[in-house]
């Protein structure tokens, strides 16, 4: 028996939902989060005594930045589920970069976008 070179039209649906799910949670946190930055909520320190708006300011500040880099990580994420959608089209998904055998299913179900197997995962690192 040979072995398997890419994952059947079945398989590759499963995938395909799973990463679809993943999709539409991950925009809604970017949604989230790119709101936070914007403050697009209108909670702001206009109303408080100058102290504590430095203060406010301050940790305003601190936290649209660190919002602001969460959400350009979640947009790395949302990037990388859609190329793997991409490649579920093209009947290339859970073929690793560098062996071109099949990434094992666990994986791919821990992490959808994986391109690489585990093993050559730890070794690039």
């Amino acid at each position: 028996m040979s072995e398997k070179t890419r994952y059947s039209d079945e398989e590759l649906q499963e995938f395909k939902e799973l990463i679809l799910a993943k999709l539409e949670k991950a925009q809604q946190d970017y949604e989230l989060l790119k709101s936070n930055v914007m403050n697009s909520d209108g909670n702001d320190i206009s109303d408080t005594s100058p102290t504590f708006k430095v203060l406010e300011e301050g940790a305003s500040t601190l936290g649209k930045e660190q919002a602001g880099q969460l959400a350009q990580r979640q947009m790395k994420f949302i990037q990388h589920l859609q190329n793997a959608l991409v490649r579920i089209e093209n009947k290339t998904y859970g073929i690793c970069r560098q062996t071109g055998k099949l990434i094992p299913k666990e994986r791919l179900r821990a992490v959808p976008h994986a391109t690489l197997g585990i093993d050559q995962k730890i070794d690039k690192k």
